[in-house]
């Protein structure tokens, strides 16, 4: 049996030393980030990714080892364990395998073919199966003996056909083969409930559908279960969707075939093939059709987790609009605009409450007021939220750039995804105690626009609103997966620990919830941190945390100009040769490129430094606490499109992708309701993931194709074309990516797709 290491390292296809390297770092607390940024020499540069895999895949492996020897102990204490059994069990390589050569041994209520074994009709099955010459009844009828509750010699066939149903179901490599075989050539197909189609309206694309197991997405998956839970949809999964119903088909063949069963007109051939028959639809057929079910949900929250956290990541690195005093905008009808002030460093100096809309129409009165917060505060941006009354409150904030061209103000809309959860929560009160609830979501609007990541942080990453079905996925591992994310942005960025919140340090490699509470009550105690090594001086940081987050935790304007660099306090001693190699002193050193590219990483290395952290340290100099994230900027929704009536096929638009799916991209345009671009509309060459071509947050242009008013549905394309139907032409040097995509701000998703969707599928397969 290979060892785990081994297995591991042959599907990520690395050396065996390097994940043997990692795995001792995780299993001694070290962090995925830590490990792929500062023991790179240890793991043979494994990066985040890579390592993030091979910690799910160990924590996979380790539970299938834990339950290996769980069916080891109980089938040796069961007296029934030899040489070849325990060979299987060790060679078993899923947990599914495991459990089909565990089943004959699990300990289960008593069935009908433990019964008929007690009344001593397995001979009988043996007899029958082994010989079909033998006439069943002749055979049966010496097995009648009512004392044992075996009345008639057809009693004795029942009991004998539970006992081959049971060994025919409980055969380990049999009902592999099979449900592999159900999975390749099934399919899964869908009805609707009598006199649901009404209030199921929403699943109408699901009412009359079919489609092969295999080729099935996930997104579709997703959404023919919750029709099933809901009741609106009947679901069924056919192994031989084609098969005839006269004859026997291919699974009950296998099984026949698997135990030397064959009609050639002997007396118990007919006998024994109605016990295949009964075996695979009363027994197995519903047993893998539960497997199959399960491992169609398994392969599309997979793919959901997958798709929530690549949205996650691209939300979290947006690019960050600085540290630019910002007036955020919380919309709404009724209860009025919510206007909170924030400075450059997120400190709040202002708050209003304005009431330009229906009922109360008080536009100039809300003009005046945010042009006086504007002037008093020297605000840079606006951040208006993509909610309620949005559009509306854009076009408040265009009059007032026009009225008041002296105060340059830039506007952009917001995600307010999450921001109600955030108003809300503990950390919120405690950060702002004496400010109304509602007034806190237009505070997280503006911060968001400063710093996504800083502020995304502090809410719940589900309730951000860039997944696929996210409601219906195992909390714990979309939430695994979700703080993974959250993890690795937060320290590929990089933290001001000096200005830095609780649950932004809490993100911080090593640190955790109550460290970051005690980093923040010792800087409120103490003052600022004038240099990393004053981290051990807090409470609870021990050495180990240090190591962890000593490297992302930066102290800008510090005593040593290293401390606000990503390199690690332990890698001082190379800088140090460095500048005894170039006769510099450090702050001449930081920033120059010509000095820096001119070395040779190898002269720098020693028996704990390699080239490869060398060469980051090297990078780092030349751009110390460089940010990761794209440039800032915004964009135009084009004016008098704001509503779904609004939109007509052929429109030229530009907006911001809020979500990409499996299935393709939704767009926020400016009406309210997302668009969704489908992949096969997204570009004029196939591609396979619409992450391909766009992120959330990307600026794109679109067109529009078709409004469906009644479904709230908008289709989009990005496949620009001319008149003459040709692709329009590119700037000169510029990538198609280029053309489609430029940069910032994300938003929640929508409930766009379905027969529109679909419809264009079809339409790009005929294309190509």
């Amino acid at each position: 049996m290979k060892s785990i290491n081994l297995r591991i390292a042959e599907e990520l296809g690395v050396a065996e030393r390097q994940v043997a390297a990692a795995v001792d770092l995780l299993d001694a607390g070290s962090t995925v980030p830590f490990i792929s940024r500062y023991r790179k020499e240890a793991t043979g540069e494994l990066d985040d990714t890579q390592l993030r895999t091979l910690d799910e895949r160990l924590r996979y492996l380790r539970e299938l080892d834990d339950r290996r020897r769980q069916i080891l102990d109980s089938v040796e204490q069961q007296g029934k364990l030899d040489d070849a059994l325990r060979r299987a069990i060790n060679e078993a390589d899923s947990k599914a395998r495991l459990e089909d050569i565990y089943l004959p041994f699990k300990t289960k209520r008593r069935t009908k073919a433990q019964i008929a074994r007690e009344a001593g009709l397995e001979p009988l099955a043996d007899a029958l199966l082994q010989d079909p010459g033998k006439d069943p009844r002749e055979t049966a009828a010496v097995y009648v003996d009512a004392t044992k509750g075996v009345e008639t010699a057809d009693a004795a066939l029942e009991g004998a056909r539970s006992i081959l149903v049971e060994r025919f179901s409980e055969d380990a490599e049999l009902i592999g083969s099979m449900r592999e075989a159900f999975w390749t050539g099934g399919r899964m197909s869908s009805k609707v409930r009598d006199g649901k189609q009404t209030a199921g309206a929403k699943f109408s694309d699901y009412f009359d559908f079919a489609e092969p197991l295999a080729k099935l997405p996930s997104h579709r998956i997703l959404a023919l279960f919750r029709g099933e839970k809901e009741e609106f949809l009947d679901l069924n999964l056919e192994a031989e969707p084609d098969a005839p119903t006269d004859r026997p088909g291919l699974f009950e063949n296998r099984i026949a075939a698997r135990f030397g069963i064959a009609d050639k007109a002997r007396p118990a051939d007919k006998w024994l093939r109605d016990c295949v028959r009964y075996a695979w639809r009363y027994r197995i057929q519903s047993s893998l059709s539960v497997d199959l079910r399960v491992r169609l949900f398994q392969t599309a929250e997979d793919e959901a987790v997958r798709v929530f956290a690549s949205n996650l990541r691209d939300l979290l690195l947006a690019s960050p609009a600085g540290q630019r005093a910002t007036m955020g905008l919380d919309p709404g009808f009724r209860t009025g605009v919510k206007v909170a002030v924030v400075d450059g460093t997120g400190k709040v100096v202002g708050t209003a409450n304005i009431y330009p809309h229906e009922p109360q129409r008080r536009w100039d009165e809300a003009m005046a007021t945010l042009a006086a917060l504007a002037q008093k505060h020297n605000v840079d941006l606006v951040a208006i939220g993509n909610g309620t009354a949005s559009r509306e409150t854009e076009r408040l904030v265009l009059d007032l750039v026009k009225q008041y061209p002296a105060l340059k103000l830039t506007k952009a809309i917001v995600s307010e995804a999450g921001a109600s959860v955030y108003s809300a929560s503990a950390y919120a009160a405690k950060e702002f105690p004496d400010l109304d609830v509602t007034l806190r979501g237009a505070v997280s609007i503006a911060r968001r626009l400063q710093d996504p990541l800083a502020e995304l942080v502090k809410i719940d990453p589900k309730s951000i609103g860039v997944g696929q079905y996210q409601h219906d996925i195992a909390e714990h591992k979309l939430s695994r997966s979700l703080d993974a994310v959250v993890e690795d942005c937060v320290n590929a960025v990089g933290v001001d620990v000096n200005t830095a919140s609780a649950p932004l340090l809490a993100r911080v490699s090593g640190v955790g919830e109550q460290l970051a509470q005690n980093i923040v009550q010792h800087r409120d105690e103490n003052g600022p941190f004038r240099k990393r090594a004053e981290l051990k001086k807090v409470a609870r940081l021990g050495p180990k945390a240090f190591e962890q987050c000593a490297g992302f935790l930066r102290i800008v304007g510090g005593e040593d100009p290293l401390d606000s660099s990503s390199v690690h306090p332990e890698a001082y001693p190379v800088v140090r040769r460095i500048l005894e190699a170039t006769k510099s002193d450090i702050k001449l050193l930081i920033g120059d490129a010509k000095t820096l590219r001119a070395l040779q990483p190898q002269r720098f290395v020693d028996e704990t430094f390699g080239v490869p952290t060398v060469t980051d340290i090297l990078r780092e100099l030349e751009k110390p606490g460089r940010d990761p994230r794209p440039a800032f900027k915004t964009a135009e929704f084009k004016e008098g499109v704001e509503t779904l009536d609004d939109l007509k096929p052929g429109m030229m638009l530009e907006g911001v992708v809020t979500n990409v799916a499996a299935f393709g991209a939704f767009v926020d345009i400016g009406v309210h309701q997302d668009g969704l671009v489908h992949i096969s509309a997204m570009s004029r060459t196939f591609i396979k993931d619409p992450r391909e071509v766009a992120k959330p947050g990307d600026i794109v242009k679109v067109k529009v194709l078709e409004v469906d008013k009644a479904r709230k549905r908008i289709a989009l394309t990005m496949r620009m074309e001319d008149e003459a139907g040709k692709a329009a032409p590119r700037p000169a040097g510029a990538s198609p990516r280029d053309v489609r995509n430029h940069a910032p701000k994300p938003e929640a998703p929508s409930s766009a797709g379905g027969a529109m969707a679909e419809a264009l599928r079809r339409a790009a397969e005929k294309r190509r």
